[in-house]
């Protein structure tokens, strides 16, 4: 018999709690946000900048900024089988979007429209330059006033590919007359009527990719942009005629973007190891080396990982103004981002001519959480990065971007290159009067540990061992067993997966599936499988290296405790030797289309390390699934004297800890348009209580690029 302690229905009691996030430069109560990824850019000559990126989760893969604000975004290029790309460019009258257009897996029926099932499409989209939602049609259309046919008839198609291929347009360039394309899979420049979008002719050139356009009409063109060695750049007439110009570019420069300013200078972004803009002068009759704009080494210079003006990461794009202004993109790996996704946080940044900074907006944070760093006072670590916090600041300007975590030119095998789209959840921890950083992913596969040496590397995460789930997660982990359900530990410290540095499970006990993770704060790290049980790797100490040591004979297993039949999440608290269980049970049973949620019951056991741990209380969970948006929880965690629990649209419930009470609920504030995207992930809410009783409470956020903060203290 299910004992469950007995609530009283009655009107939600709204907490007095402060909303504020971290990581946007907007939050979204004034209707703006900074864009997760940003792949391209273009200036118009008074200082407007278009951009374009394959995905922004709420629909700005294509938006417009100035003087450091969020103008508006284009639209259209988000669902309904439009997608954002990775060139754009403008002229006086049009902005013109690399975009694909797709037909949703067949669901989307209509010729000229949509592609036929088993098609995708690949072209440009043309937009007015004033209102970029606006599509100009330079074709009929089949419905004026449809938006979706009005979209279509200022669409033009480029490639049609099978669905799964990628046949992106990659680079753009336009006069008011004439607009120049790259189509890198069919290895040639075409060449457009700006008007009437005819195509009036085509020259040959190796994997185009970006294009800048001189003011003599002349085209500098990146090439050998889709194989594994860096991109060359070529200069070509009008008419494609190859020019006998070359650019003195450093041996390992990594060409991503280029642009011409009023004093006839090429600007190169270049996203190699010098994470630099370069700019390049013609002198008696040849290009010459005349300027840099950028920190040589970018963000992994002086102290590794710590952002500042000049400092950028992962450069994506550059464009100048016609006051001589520079603008630089960046999303933290370049535009060839594959298997990140957008999740390394989005820059754009605009230098007057004499170098210094005049605005820069950021989007840092998407499928990512936070949690305070156990070593250090307002200082919060997120997947792959750190903030600072000054709390006496207005809400939304209390935090300041203070560390990039991920370093590829050092650590290249750093598994949030390798093994998911998203950097992953944090949990950070304090052992042995160290700080450790460890990564749960999206879909709980698997666990990332990190160490730190602030002398050595700065604010980067060092690799420091690996928990791996199935295999699909793990297959680009260089050297790993097949199968996946290993253990990885850097024995010798270069941040490298070495061969000789795993050891599969033998153990019988298989920790594949399951969607709990918890480190508690003696290192031991808890999963909970399903029906399979609780399972427990006891922390044992740190090896020679200073990495956490974790093994499966180190492992112990518990099975599920009554009353439940399936586990999603478990919490321990080492101080009260209690652990928080939620999951389902045969009276409030699973339903496997919400297959995220933590569950329907929660059950608080003291004495759980005597073996006859007792129940203290069982309270039911929020729970409607037929609720729009749907009512359930994705995610708890303890602290302090209470136990904060998660909706899927962002509302925390809070509870006493020691009696299960409900003692209010909080919901997102006005700072940021009273909204809050899905929390999609199972470990996405986290809390600290701060030594004057306030607490913080940081939610994932994924619709507008950060992690909501409420701040709470209880009456």
């Amino acid at each position: 018999m299910l004992c469950v302690a007995s609530q009283v229905v009655s009107a939600e009691t709204a907490l007095d709690a402060k909303t504020s996030w971290i990581g946007n430069t907007f939050g979204y109560g004034d209707g703006t946000w900074t864009q997760i990824n940003i792949t391209a850019i273009a200036v118009a000559p008074d200082g407007k900048v278009y951009t374009n990126a394959p995905w922004d989760e709420s629909g700005a893969e294509a938006s417009v900024y100035q003087n450091g604000r969020m103008l508006e975004f284009a639209g259209g290029t988000h669902g309904w089988g439009n997608g954002g790309g990775n060139a754009v460019a403008v002229n006086r009258k049009y902005v013109f979007l690399a975009v694909p257009v797709g037909n949703e897996r067949g669901h989307l029926v209509s010729p000229g429209i949509w592609p036929e099932k088993g098609k995708q499409w690949y072209g440009i989209s043309r937009r007015e330059i004033a209102d970029p939602k606006r599509s100009v049609p330079f074709q009929p259309s089949a419905n004026a006033t449809d938006q979706r046919a009005w979209l279509a008839a200022g669409f033009l198609k480029v490639n049609e590919v099978p669905t799964g291929t990628t046949a992106d347009i990659t680079g753009l360039a336009a006069s008011d007359s004439t607009l120049y394309a790259s189509n890198a899979t069919r290895d040639r420049v075409e060449v457009y009527d700006a008007e009437s979008m005819i195509q009036k002719t085509t020259w040959a050139v190796h994997e185009p990719g970006r294009i800048a356009l001189a003011p003599d009409g002349t085209l500098w063109v990146l090439t050998d942009t889709l194989g594994e060695r860096a991109p060359g750049i070529a200069h070509y007439t009008a008419s494609g005629q190859r020019l006998n110009d070359e650019l003195p570019l450093p041996a390992d420069t990594v060409p991503v973007d280029l642009a011409m300013d009023g004093q006839g200078r090429v600007l190169v972004a270049d996203n190699g190891p010098r994470q630099q803009v370069l700019f390049f002068s013609r002198s008696n009759g040849r290009y010459v080396a005349s300027g840099t704009l950028g920190e040589r080494g970018g963000i992994f210079s002086g102290v590794p990982g710590r952002p500042g003006p000049q400092r950028f990461n992962g450069l994506t794009g550059v464009g100048v103004d016609a006051r001589g202004n520079v603008y630089v993109s960046t999303n933290g790996i370049g535009p060839r981002f594959a298997p990140i996704g957008a999740g390394l946080g989005a820059t754009l940044e605009s230098y007057a001519p004499d170098g210094h900074q005049t605005w820069q907006v950021q989007g840092l944070l998407f499928v990512d959480g936070a949690w305070m760093d156990p070593s250090r006072p307002d200082s919060v670590y997120t997947g792959n990065k750190r903030f600072e916090l000054d709390l006496s600041k207005p809400p939304g300007q209390e935090w300041k971007y203070a560390g990039f975590l991920s370093n590829r030119f050092r650590y290249p095998e750093d598994p949030v290159f390798t093994v998911d789209q998203w950097p992953g959840l944090p949990i950070a921890r304090k052992l042995k009067g160290r700080t450790f950083l460890f990564l749960t992913d999206m879909y709980a596969d698997h666990l990332k540990i990190y160490r730190f040496d602030a002398a050595r590397d700065g604010e980067v995460a060092i690799p420091s061992g690996f928990i791996a789930g199935r295999d699909r997660g793990v297959t680009r982990v260089p050297n790993a067993p097949p199968g996946g359900d290993w253990i990885w530990r850097d024995a010798n410290g270069n941040g490298r997966f070495d061969a000789n540095e795993f050891t599969p499970n033998t153990s019988g006990a298989k920790l594949i599936g399951g969607w709990g993770w918890w480190v508690d704060s003696e290192g031991d790290i808890w999963r909970a499988r399903d029906s399979k049980g609780i399972y427990r790797f006891r922390f044992g100490g740190l090896d020679a290296i200073g990495n956490p040591v974790y093994s499966y004979s180190n492992l112990t297993t518990y099975p599920v405790p009554a009353p439940f039949t399936e586990l999603r999440r478990t919490i321990y608290d080492p101080a009260s030797d209690s652990l928080y269980a939620t999951g389902y049970t045969a009276d409030l049973p699973v339903d496997r289309s919400f297959w995220k949620e933590a569950g329907r019951l929660l059950v608080r056991y003291d004495g759980w390390s005597t073996g006859k741990p007792v129940q203290r209380y069982a309270i039911p969970l929020p729970w409607d699934t037929k609720a729009k948006p749907i009512v359930t929880v994705i995610g708890l965690t303890v602290e302090g004297q209470y136990v904060f629990a998660v909706e899927p649209v962002g509302a925390v419930h809070v509870y006493d800890r020691d009696s299960g009470r409900e003692v209010g609920v909080i919901r997102p504030g006005p700072e940021v348009g009273r909204a809050s995207g899905w929390v999609d992930v199972p470990n996405g809410i986290s809390a600290h209580r701060r030594s004057d009783g306030e607490y913080l409470i940081f939610v994932e956020e994924d619709a507008r690029g950060k992690v909501m903060m409420y701040r709470w203290k209880p009456a």
